[in-house]
C-alpha cells in the first residue's frame, strides 16, 4: 500500500505484511525486543496492544474476499495515520493488528489511546455502492521490569484480549495478574474436561417440562453435570465457556446427545427430549449430520427432540443457523428459541425463522409478581406467539405464585424447580416410573 511501508529492517520483505505494506508479527516482537534492550539499564514503562476486529468475518463471507481486504487496507490507513512519531502499527493475523507505544508508562493512559483507535475503527467502511461497519477489541500490556521477554509482554496482551472478547465488544483490557491466575485456572480445567469427555465422564441430567395446567410432565430438558476426581463439582456455567472457547464443545455435545437419546429411549413414547446447542455448532454445517447420525444409533425418534438455540447464537451466522435448522426440521426435530428477550436479535427474527417454541427467560419469570413491566413483557409474549401459532414455555418457575399467574396469562407450558431440579438418567426413570403409578387426579 503506497505510504505504508514499515519494512526498514534491512529492506527485508519477511518483516512486512503484503497485503498492508504494514510491519508483520515478526517486526512487532522485533522492536518489543529492541525497545527491552534499549531499556535493560533503566527499565521505563512502555505499552503494547493486540486489536481483534470484531464481527469481520461475517462481513468477509457476505461481502467477498476482496471486500475484506479493502476494509483491512483501509484499517491499517487509520491506525497508520493514528500513529505518533514513536509508535509502531503491524498486521499479525488475518484480522489483528498490534501497536507498540514507546511513551507511554500508565494502564490508564494506554487504555485512553486504544479507545481512540476502537472509535478510528468504528466509522463506516467505503465499498463503494456499499458501505459496512464493525467494532474492535484490544487486549493491552505494559512492560515494567527488566527480565520480561518480548514473549511474555504479548502473551499477556493475548490474555489480556481474550478478557475483552469474552466479555463483548468494543472493549480495552488491560492485563492484570488475575488474568492470568485465570487463565491458567481455565486452562486447567480444560485439560481436565477434554479427558472428562474423552473417558465419557460429563454426564446428561434431566428437568421436567410440565403442562402448567394440569402439572403433567411433557418432557425433560438435558442438562450437562460434570465431577471431576481432582476439581470436584464443576459448574455447567464455567465449564460450558471454556468448552465453546477451546473448541470441546463439538466433541461435549455429541456425548450429551449420544447418552440422553439413549436414556429417553425408555420414557414413555410421547414425552420429548430438549437439547441445547452452542452458537458456534450453529456455525458448523456437520451439526445437523451429526445429530441426526447420533439419533439414528440410538434408534431414537427425530420428531421426540427439541434443539433448543439462543437468539445471540442465531445471530452470530444467520444464513448458517438457518441451514442447520432447515435439515433439522426436515427429519422431524422441532426447533425452540431459548431464553427469548435477553440476547440482540430483533422480533424479525421470529418472521425469518419458523420456530416452533418458544423459551421465556427465568429472568421475566422471577419477577412477574412484583414488577409490572416483566408483566406485561410476558403478557406481549404469549399474545405475539399465539398470533404466530408458537407454543410457549415458561423458565425458572420456583413458587406457586409465580405458576398460578403464568397459567392466568394463558402460559401452557412451564419448567423450573417447583416441578423438579435436574436429575440423572437412573433417577428420571423411577420418577417416571413413580409418576406412572399414581391414581390419576380426579
Amino acid at each position: 500500500m503506497p505510504g505504508i511501508n514499515e519494512s526498514r529492517d534491512g529492506g527485508d520483505l519477511a518483516y512486512t505484511d503484503p497485503l498492508t505494506g504494514l510491519g508483520n508479527n515478526r517486526r512487532f516482537v522485533t522492536k518489543i525486543k529492541r525497545l527491552i534492550g534499549e531499556r535493560a539499564d533503566d527499565p521505563a514503562p512502555f505499552a503494547i496492544g493486540i486489536i481483534d476486529l470484531d464481527g469481520f468475518k461475517p462481513i468477509n463471507d457476505l461481502f467477498g474476499r476482496a471486500a475484506g481486504d479493502e476494509i483491512l487496507m483501509q484499517v491499517a490507513l487509520r491506525l497508520h495515520a493514528a500513529m505518533d512519531k514513536h509508535s509502531t502499527i503491524t498486521r499479525i493475523g488475518a484480522d489483528e493488528f498490534a501497536f507498540l507505544f514507546p511513551m507511554t508508562f500508565s494502564e490508564a493512559a494506554v487504555s485512553e489511546q486504544a479507545r481512540m483507535l476502537i472509535e478510528i475503527l468504528s466509522a463506516p467502511y467505503d465499498l463503494g455502492e456499499r458501505g459496512a461497519r464493525l467494532s474492535a477489541s484490544v487486549g493491552c500490556a505494559l512492560f515494567y521490569v527488566g527480565g520480561e521477554s518480548a514473549e511474555d509482554l504479548v502473551r499477556k496482551a493475548e490474555t489480556a484480549l481474550y478478557h475483552a472478547k469474552r466479555n463483548g465488544r468494543g472493549r480495552v483490557v488491560v492485563y492484570t495478574q488475575e488474568m492470568e491466575d485465570a487463565a491458567k485456572r481455565d486452562t486447567r480445567i480444560e485439560q481436565a474436561l477434554r479427558r472428562a469427555v474423552s473417558a465419557e465422564e460429563v454426564q446428561p441430567y434431566f428437568q421436567p417440562i410440565v403442562d402448567l395446567a394440569t402439572r403433567r410432565i411433557v418432557g425433560f430438558e438435558a442438562l450437562a453435570r460434570w465431577t471431576d476426581r481432582d476439581l470436584g463439582f464443576v459448574s455447567p456455567s464455567v465449564f460450558i465457556p471454556i468448552a465453546e472457547e477451546r473448541g470441546i464443545i463439538g466433541a461435549l455435545s455429541q456425548l450429551l446427545l449420544r447418552k440422553a437419546s439413549r436414556a429417553a429411549q425408555d420414557w414413555p413414547g410421547d414425552l420429548f427430549l430438549s437439547f441445547n446447542l452452542s452458537p458456534s455448532q450453529l456455525v458448523d454445517q456437520n451439526t445437523a449430520d451429526h445429530i441426526l447420525t447420533t439419533l439414528a444409533r440410538a434408534s431414537f425418534d427425530p420428531r421426540r427432540l427439541e434443539v433448543e438455540i439462543t437468539e445471540t447464537g442465531m445471530m452470530s451466522d444467520p444464513a448458517s443457523a438457518e441451514k442447520i435448522v432447515q435439515d433439522l426440521r426436515a427429519e422431524g426435530v422441532r426447533i425452540s428459541l431459548d431464553d427469548f428477550g435477553t440476547g440482540q436479535s430483533s422480533l424479525g427474527r421470529l418472521r425469518e425463522f419458523h420456530f416452533d417454541k418458544l423459551k421465556i427467560d427465568q429472568a421475566f419469570v422471577a419477577s412477574i409478581l412484583d414488577d409490572r413491566a416483566s408483566e406485561h413483557i410476558i403478557r406481549a409474549i404469549l399474545a405475539m406467539c399465539e398470533g404466530l401459532d408458537i407454543e410457549v414455555v415458561a423458565e425458572g418457575i420456583e413458587t406457586e405464585e409465580q405458576a398460578a399467574r403464568l397459567v392466568e396469562f394463558g402460559c401452557r407450558g412451564g419448567q423450573g424447580y417447583l416441578f423438579g431440579r435436574p436429575a440423572a438418567a437412573a433417577a428420571t426413570m423411577r420418577h417416571l416410573t413413580t409418576f406412572a403409578k399414581l391414581p390419576a387426579a380426579s
